[in-house]
């Protein structure tokens, strides 16, 4: 790894401490504000009433980049977008002006959230709206999804990841028409000064899909650069990308481990609902963060989610055992027995 694959790496784990910490920051408010989605947070049906969710949405997205329909998806995400940010403003933003029960400053911030990414999607406008986007999704599921819920929805998703990615492969498509589209549903991290969001075409992203393909069907690849030869597996690269939900999901963990856990709070100022299984989560999704860095480095697409839930589920029931708190009351299976 050289010197700009470093600074990348150091980027990457910013954007998910941001993630993890305005998500952390965000559950009391958000409980405040009666953000919960669900009536019953403990019901683990509600993991599977998600994922079912995420099915369907994956299919629209691949028929709608199969027949030309990708503004609409975008039109989407944009949207989406400014919805998820309100949440986050709404809580945060002073009510300097406040029509009926709307916070305009707020409503304000979200409208500028949608209108730059559709103005001028540049990488560091995206990860901007990224990184906000993160924290309302990361605390509203954090919320709504209990401890057992939490834990199977990461392990159903993680299995899903594995199998989108390294068998039928259609994760690699979906990645390809939605960095396309330049929205926050990837997180791009710069490995130049230079790098322009809007100027790239993505050859290099494509490359390393195809090559991934020809080692899937038993080929040789034959992509190799000039540092290749000379003993770098590194790839010669502007940039790289990871999914927002590869930041989100872990978040879900930490999120919910500091809402439902009956451990005690640390009493970190800002951030009282942290405690240490929520803490161990966290340095469990960067331990996976960095093991999946090193393979992305190598030039190959890789699931994110097996190291990172996987990290952050590890984490949470260590911090939890750590905490005083039963295994049986860690993973949610209390109310059961």
């Amino acid at each position: 790894m050289n010197a700009r694959e470093a600074r990348g790496v150091a980027v990457a784990a910013a954007l998910f401490l941001l993630v993890q910490v305005g998500a952390l920051a965000m559950v009391g408010p958000f409980e405040t504000a009666g953000y919960q989605a669900v009536e019953d947070p403990s019901d683990p049906t509600n993991s599977l009433v998600y994922f079912a969710a995420i099915l369907v949405a994956t299919g629209v997205m691949l028929a709608a980049f199969k027949y030309a329909f990708e503004q609409a998806i975008r039109a989407v995400v944009v949207l989406s977008s400014a919805l998820v940010s309100w949440y986050v403003f709404a809580v945060v933003a002073p009510p300097l002006l406040v029509v009926g029960s709307i916070n305009v400053l707020a409503v304000a911030l979200s409208v500028g959230v949608a209108v730059a990414l559709l103005v001028y999607p540049e990488w560091y406008v995206i990860d901007g709206a990224g990184v906000v986007m993160g924290i309302g999704a990361g605390a509203l599921f954090g919320i709504s999804f209990g401890l057992l819920p939490a834990i199977v929805l990461l392990t159903v998703l993680a299995v899903y990841d594995a199998v989108s990615v390294y068998g039928t492969r259609h994760m690699l498509s979906l990645a390809e028409g939605v960095m396309d589209l330049r929205v926050p549903v990837i997180l791009v991290v710069p490995l130049t000064l230079s790098y322009s969001l809007r100027d790239d075409d993505f050859g290099g992203a494509n490359e390393v899909h195809e090559e991934d393909e020809a080692v899937a069907n038993g080929d040789d690849p034959s992509t190799a650069s000039d540092e290749e030869d000379d003993g770098d597996d590194s790839p010669d690269r502007d940039a790289f990308f990871i999914g927002l939900g590869d930041a989100v999901m872990p978040t879900v963990m930490v999120a919910s481990g500091a809402f439902f856990s009956p451990a005690p709070s640390l009493g970190v100022a800002g951030l009282p609902a942290l405690n240490l299984p929520a803490l161990l989560a966290m340095v469990g999704t960067f331990l996976g963060l960095g093991i999946l860095l090193w393979a992305v480095m190598k030039g190959r697409a890789h699931a994110g989610l097996p190291l990172l839930n996987g990290g952050a589920i590890g984490g949470y029931l260590l911090g939890s055992v750590l905490a005083g708190v039963s295994v049986i009351q860690a993973l949610g299976l209390a109310p059961y027995l």
